[in-house]
């Protein structure tokens, strides 16, 4: 969603050296058997934002796929986190979806998009859940959104409960001020943490295996909060899934660094292949190859001359669609000049799906000013269908907006007590995902991508597990590739493989 992985990168602001301050959360007891999930149901009315979120809701509902009907409870609601000083700092809008009369030991997964400042309709509504969202024949029409029961929800194979961060969705913190204290790192990550270890107590589900589920930045999150289970909440996860994710920040949007032009490549040759309807996975292994070799190598070294630099520029233009003399002017580094020059003279492309093109609103520019076609474009009637869903199906009726994409979240965003994309750059989780391999014998780690997603390529967290220990990534860590870009799921053709390779990873053993 995921929910641009920056919202417009290019906005950051400059990066400045912030004291952080770590809101904490108090251990709250689990209520009795049989109360409701959160614990502010029996209290007045709040006073300011609180007011307009209602109690929870509870609901039941029929999954029907094929001839199989699987009878589900559905809860809209809110988890409250409360200070050391026994105050509330903010209300944690969340979806469960769980299926009764469930058999011990079926897995429970928590899922939460990215941004930062992302909400969870993307997953909710375009892979995971009881229903799907729709964009027309053409795939790309959110005027006419159509919502209909989703034939390869995970619901089949596990339970599900999508967060929404702080921020997002109908989450929100006391105040302004505290607001802050949520837009961090390590911050993001314990209370989300906490928020499922509130719900896994209070719904007596400490014994089932539990998964987390993150796109884009969220699949950095989903590692973060991974590690924050296991120190702060001593809850350990059974795995991770992370679609399009944000593993390493030194791989987006570093646009002069070989290693990054090399990782993204491949990516830009897929879309090419696509605008011309000539993909196949194994006409894309010619890019992969020539990335990883003459081309970093090139990129790496002393600018190439004469007929080294005409037959390295003319292969990149005829694998990315490129004219070649803006490849030649960029001395073959593409990350600036890809969305304006891929699609032909008038068009621009998308970093969420490099095949996707529309006009350009501003073809005198001469690098891409456009609002993103897909990110801002059809895929934001999540937004309203999600509202309209949980208030008339879920039965959660409030005055709230929802919040899709709050780009504010985004900019106060601090990544190790800095701002911008100098700060990102720093960002990893490869440490965290060699601590949790190596420490949890069971953990296992799916990760999956859109060929042709320019953001955050698939090639970058082949670089990632490539680089693990093989005693600890063997048999263990997976990288699965759609045809699509960002945003695979809303290829109808994609979702289904991704719905079967997510239960084949959910019902595997984990290698010794």
């Amino acid at each position: 969603m995921s929910h641009r992985l920056a919202l417009r990168f290019a906005a950051a602001t400059t990066a400045v050296l912030l004291t952080m301050t770590a809101p904490a959360w108090a251990q709250e007891p689990p209520p009795e058997r049989g109360q409701k999930e959160t614990a502010q149901e029996n209290e007045p009315a709040s006073s300011g934002i609180f007011s307009l979120i209602p109690a929870d809701s509870t609901t039941d509902h029929v999954l029907k796929t094929g001839d199989t009907e699987l009878p589900y409870t559905a809860t809209a609601g809110t988890i409250d986190l409360i200070g050391q000083d026994g105050n509330r700092t903010a209300k944690i809008f969340y979806t469960a979806y769980v299926a009764k009369d469930r058999k011990p030991g079926r897995p429970l997964t928590f899922a939460f998009n990215g941004g930062p400042g992302a909400a969870s309709a993307y997953l909710h509504m375009g892979l995971i859940g009881p229903k799907v969202l729709e964009f027309g024949e053409t795939g790309d029409n959110g005027t006419m959104p159509l919502l209909s029961d989703n034939p390869d929800s995970w619901l089949a194979f596990t339970d599900l409960v999508l967060i929404d961060p702080v921020g997002t969705g109908w989450s929100r913190a006391t105040s302004d001020e505290a607001a802050g204290n949520f837009y961090k790192v390590r911050q993001d990550a314990e209370s989300l943490a906490k928020a499922i270890a509130l719900y896994t107590q209070r719904n007596d589900r400490l014994d089932a295996p539990k998964y987390l589920l993150g796109e884009s930045y969220g699949g950095f999150r989903a590692a973060k909060v991974a590690a924050a289970l296991k120190d702060s909440q001593s809850i350990l996860v059974s795995g991770i899934v992370m679609l399009s994710p944000l593993l390493e920040g030194r791989f987006v949007g570093n646009s002069d660094d070989p290693l990054t032009a090399a990782l993204q490549l491949p990516s830009l040759a897929a879309a090419e292949m696509e605008r011309h309807g000539t993909f196949t996975p194994s006409g894309l292994k010619e890019a992969e190859s020539f990335a990883m070799g003459a081309y970093l190598t090139s990129l790496a070294g002393a600018r190439p001359s004469g007929a080294a630099a005409d037959g390295l520029y003319s292969r990149l233009a005829g694998m990315t669609g490129i004219p070649k003399d803006a490849i030649a002017r960029s001395r073959g580094f593409l990350g600036d000049i890809y969305a304006k020059q891929m699609a032909g003279a008038g068009k621009v492309v998308s970093p969420y799906d490099a095949a996707y093109s529309v006009a350009d609103a501003y073809p005198e520019a001469p690098y891409s000013q456009n609002d993103d076609p897909i990110l801002d474009g059809y895929t934001r009637a999540y937004g309203s269908a999600f509202a309209a869903y949980a208030r008339n199906t879920l039965g959660f009726k409030t005055e709230m907006t929802y919040s899709l994409l709050n780009t504010e979240v985004n900019r106060r965003w601090e990544w190790n007590g800095n701002r911008g994309g100098d700060a990102r750059a720093l960002a990893s989780v490869s440490n965290d995902l060699r601590d949790l391999l190596s420490v949890i014998p069971s953990f296992r780690l799916l990760i999956a991508h859109g060929y042709s997603d320019a953001l955050t390529p698939y090639g970058a967290s082949r670089y990632v597990i490539d680089h693990l220990p093989p005693e600890l990534a063997g048999g263990r860590a997976a990288l699965k590739v759609y045809r699509g870009g960002h945003m695979f799921y809303t290829k109808i053709p994609s979702r289904q493989a991704m719905a079967e390779d997510a239960r084949a990873f959910y019902e595997a053993k984990a290698t010794d």
